[in-house]
């Protein structure tokens, strides 16, 4: 089982490295592109590294993304000319379709949860086969054609641009951030300030700690490790909170963290992309009332519940 768990995320990994060669061939094919040479090596790159990745030795992928961290320092990937959206056909299948364009959205939610609860294949090839299986949903509800979905594919992948590389860099990050020690390290620093045995700071330490992280992570699950060992068994754990909910809390009031920061590229910077928002902080502005009052919510239900 255990191999076809990993033959099945190696093929969707092959899958998403081709759609990411493909947006690479049709930036190379546009001869109008202000960085097409650039742009073209930037998606060739990262879709090799997603299809070959465990083929190839790891420096030669290490090579590989240095030069896609150049190409991105020096604003060398650009979107280029897309197929337009036509708004009149646009409008017309608005109008035959309706609400059944959510069914493939609700068809990868259930098939991905259901492969992952009551299968033994697990919640990542869920969403592979729940995202393989709304598509063809969404293919037949649409009446698209492959040439359709690539093309729409390839919209979508320039519109998101370099942001799209985030969440794999930012989880391989927090991987670093643990085997190197730095929750020792901020373990270390809070200790020299915070009161001994003091509960609430204790409490408020954790959660903002988690918010911080994540800001800067961009990914609740990366900072968790990190800020758990560091901050969260020294100072709240071992005063006697329950780990389970000293835990969940954590984990969520993290997410508080992911709404406030440009580093969440997918909850942020993909959203404004493909809304093309003038301003590109537009999300965050609107979420950062919010997630400052769930914050304080969080940091009562972790003092008053967890203890």
């Amino acid at each position: 089982m255990e191999t076809l768990i990993n033959n099945l995320l190696e093929f969707f990994f092959i899958l998403t490295g081709f759609l990411l060669i493909y947006t690479a061939g049709s930036v190379f094919m546009d001869k109008t592109h202000p960085t097409r040479l650039g742009t073209t090596l930037f998606w060739l790159l990262l879709g090799v590294i997603f299809a070959l990745g465990n083929f190839i030795p790891y420096v030669l992928s290490g090579i590989m993304l240095l030069v896609i961290g150049v190409l991105t320092l020096f604003k060398q990937v650009r979107i280029g000319h897309i197929r337009p959206i036509e708004e009149v056909e646009a409008e017309k299948a608005s109008d035959r379709i309706g609400n059944m364009i959510f069914v493939p959205v609700i068809a990868l939610a259930a098939i991905a949860v259901g492969i992952a609860q009551f299968t033994p294949l697990g919640g990542q090839v869920g969403i592979g086969i729940g995202a393989a299986g709304s598509l063809v949903i969404g293919m037949f509800i649409t009446q698209a054609g492959p040439k359709t979905v690539m093309d729409d594919s390839n919209r979508m992948i320039q519109q998101v641009g370099t942001t799209g590389i985030l969440p794999q860099l930012l989880a391989a990050l927090g991987v670093i951030f643990t085997a190197a020690g730095v929750g020792e390290v901020i373990a270390g620093g809070i200790s020299t300030f915070l009161p001994e045995g003091n509960r609430f700071l204790g409490v408020v330490a954790y959660c903002l700690g988690m918010v911080i992280f994540t800001m800067i992570m961009g990914n609740a699950f990366a900072a968790f490790t990190v800020i758990t060992a560091g901050i969260g068994i020294p100072f709240v754990i071992a005063q006697g909170a329950d780990p389970v909910i000293a835990g969940a809390l954590a984990m969520t009031v993290g997410f508080c963290g992911t709404l406030i920061t440009p580093m969440a590229a997918n909850f942020n910077a993909l959203p404004a992309a493909l809304l093309e928002m003038k301003n590109e902080n537009g999300v965050i502005k609107e979420q950062t009332p919010m997630a400052i009052i769930m914050i304080v919510v969080h940091i009562a239900l972790m003092y008053f519940w967890a203890f």
